[in-house]
């Protein structure tokens, strides 16, 4: 484990600090999300209220292979411990095998294969995962990206002891991630997102957490575009949450519109 935080702490450095690899592109994203959103059952007693998040978000490609992050600050109008003025965030480094050798290594519609390396991090939760695997990218017409990943989902929380959510055994992850652009007419638009399952696991008391399902398109209109002739700046749209087993808790399980609204910079 502590060979596994060391590599994932000096990824996230050496891709941050550029010191080792050059900067080919990036993007960074300032995104508002508000909706009815549910809480777990085992987290705030159950029920819904109006929440909003605040993201912040970059990706960028370097010579080497990719890296995206995001932080999200979540704050809802229930005062009962859950989403109150809290924040999320996940990185992910990936390590392109072709371009780090120079040559193809995909197979098929598998253009590339990299090794990533992930963490999640959850602020009053105390929640910490670190997610070791292995990406596939595909080539499929039309898409900006589309990529598989397939990690281990290994906890290192502090646990109830330390004041937050109880510690977990270690489980896996799939998650399929993508960005589709189209036009019609002279109005650009995309679906994008992303949908993962993680796998069953026990908490430190015994108690069984369930697989989850989380699905999170959007779709976009490119309104800068639309409206000033400035594209690729300002959108609005929707984002469709559907959670089953949300957060791990059987009894709860979501299928909510957000409302959406992008700065890209």
């Amino acid at each position: 484990m502590r060979l596994t935080q060391h590599l994932l702490a000096a990824t996230a450095l050496l891709l941050l600090s550029g010191g080792a690899a050059a900067m080919d592109w990036s993007v960074n994203e300032l995104q508002y999300q508000r909706g009815n959103l549910k809480a777990p059952g085992f987290a705030a007693g159950g029920g819904q209220s109006m929440t909003d998040i605040v993201t912040v978000q970059h990706a960028s490609g370097w010579s080497i292979g990719d890296l995206f992050f995001f932080v999200d600050f979540l704050n809802d109008t229930r005062k009962d411990g859950f989403n109150d003025h809290d924040y999320y965030g996940e990185l992910y480094a990936n390590f392109s095998l072709g371009k780090i050798t120079g040559k193809p290594v995909g197979f098929g519609p598998v253009k590339d294969i990299g090794l990533i390396a992930g963490i999640n991090k959850g602020g009053d939760a105390k929640v910490l995962k670190y997610l070791p695997g292995v990406r596939l990218s595909w080539d499929v017409p039309g898409f900006a990206f589309l990529n598989t990943d397939f990690t281990a989902y290994l906890d290192h929380s502090e646990g109830v002891a330390n004041g937050g959510a109880p510690k977990e055994n270690n489980s896996a992850m799939l998650d399929i991630n993508w960005a589709y652009p189209f036009n019609v007419g002279n109005q650009s638009f995309s679906i994008e997102g992303h949908v993962e399952y993680i796998g069953s696991r026990t908490n430190e008391f015994g108690g069984p957490v369930a697989a989850w399902i989380l699905a999170q398109p959007q779709f976009r209109w490119d309104l800068g575009k639309a409206l000033s002739d400035k594209p690729n700046h300002l959108f609005v749209g929707v984002e469709y949450q559907y959670w089953r087993h949300k957060l791990g808790d059987r009894d709860t399980s979501e299928s909510r519109p957000q409302v959406l609204v992008v700065w890209r910079f």
